[in-house]
């Protein structure tokens, strides 16, 4: 019994661990959220996809050789959309059609040292 109690209030008292996975606004106006140990960043205007990476902290982390795809729910069909990197933390790409907000579905990355993560937008 005293072990569970432990464990619940060790879990009260670490809030930002519990909520880890909950999408959140960035700071570049999109939809951040966790991917593996970075957390990405999901922008779009018109036909324009960009995605900024940071690390657990919230620090940028430079996109130079991450490579990436978004596949994006446009008009109810998936749409697939290639990202390189663009400079500082940001890969950009340009999408077939205009995306609409709230963006739906998932990116794709590869960091520079083979390792895949997924992030998902709702």
């Amino acid at each position: 019994m005293n072990s569970r109690i432990l464990a619940l209030a060790a879990a009260l008292a670490m809030p930002g661990i519990a909520n880890a996975h909950e999408p959140r606004p960035g700071p570049n106006g999109g939809t951040l959220v966790d991917a593996g140990t970075h957390h990405v960043e999901l922008v779009t205007k018109d036909t324009s996809v960009e995605v900024y990476l940071s690390d657990a902290s919230d620090a940028p982390v430079p996109s130079e050789g991450f490579k990436g795809t978004a596949i994006l729910i446009v008009g109810g069909k998936p749409q697939r959309v290639s990202l390189e990197p663009s400079g500082g933390s940001q890969l950009l790409g340009q999408a077939a059609a205009p995306v609409a907000s709230p963006v739906k579905g998932a990116v794709q990355l590869t960091a520079p040292d083979g390792a895949t993560s997924q992030a998902k937008f709702e």
